[in-house]
């Protein structure tokens, strides 16, 4: 089966772009099973029910998120429903879980985690355990689900490739989120986990990871606060294709998607 995964969507540029390309995407690659990240969607910052009236009507299957997916206080509602993911980390209490099983069209189970890392981040409960925790649930399931991708939602490359190889062989998939920046180590784990440190970011690429570069830099260079504004040119759509052995779980092959707007 073929799975898609779009990196961070960032603002209005990139939900225009995932609404004009991924029906091709679809289409193109078969896919059977589709996962975008909308951490930063609305205005870069977290989720509002506005913004995912505007991706609703995709063939999107499960949304994933991170840290700003608290940002806007007004999406948090969004999260009861299951299809959009928290990282499953946090504290117990907070709205929301961290894990979405569905089918395919076909009647494939499909599950995706969502976690988020420690390393420069927040002093969430540990990734691995929760990792250990929720794959425990799903074993307890009565519908077998073998095809599993984790969206890790974390700052540090070394702390991604560790959970990918204390994963490898128990899931299908560990891809990388958070950084906007997209890396060129895409691989197949030793035991048959696809691995990738990070997807990339969906949105405009003439800018410092999304945003306006005058702003970011007036940060960098006073050290006093200015507000962050979303860039707008050069969009693009950052992506991975997974195609994944539905009977074992094992992933077959890893390919990396950048999309230039047809603008």
């Amino acid at each position: 089966m073929k799975i898609l995964f779009v990196g961070d969507v960032v603002g209005s540029p990139g939900r225009r772009i995932v609404s004009d390309r991924l029906l091709g995407l679809v289409d193109r690659h078969q896919i059977d099973f589709t996962i975008v990240n909308v951490e930063n969607a609305a205005g870069g910052f977290g989720i509002t029910p506005e913004v995912m009236a505007e991706l609703d009507g995709l063939p999107i299957d499960c949304f994933t998120s991170g840290n700003h997916i608290w940002d806007k206080k007004e999406g948090l509602p969004l999260l009861e429903g299951g299809r959009v993911l928290r990282p499953a980390n946090y504290p117990a209490g907070n709205p929301g879980v961290g894990l979405h099983v569905s089918e395919t069209a076909a009647g494939i189970p499909v599950a995706v985690v969502n976690l988020e890392g420690q390393v420069f981040m927040k002093a969430l409960d540990s990734p691995f355990r929760t990792a250990d925790r929720v794959l425990a649930e799903l074993q307890g399931r009565k519908d077998e689900v073998k095809v599993i991708v984790v969206d890790f939602h974390a700052e540090a490359t070394s702390e991604k490739q560790a959970l990918g190889f204390y994963l490898d062989g128990r899931v299908s998939a560990v891809l990388g989120t958070h950084t906007h920046v997209r890396t060129a180590d895409e691989r197949l784990l030793p035991k048959g986990t696809a691995f990738l440190c990070d997807v990339g970011m969906t949105g405009p690429y003439e800018s410092i990871i999304g945003m306006n570069v005058e702003k970011v830099l007036h940060r960098f260079l006073m050290h006093t606060p200015s507000s962050f504004e979303v860039a707008k040119k050069d969009v693009r759509l950052a992506a991975v294709v997974l195609d994944v052995d539905e009977t074992s779980g094992r992933a077959r092959r890893i390919e990396r998607l950048l999309i230039a707007d047809a603008a």
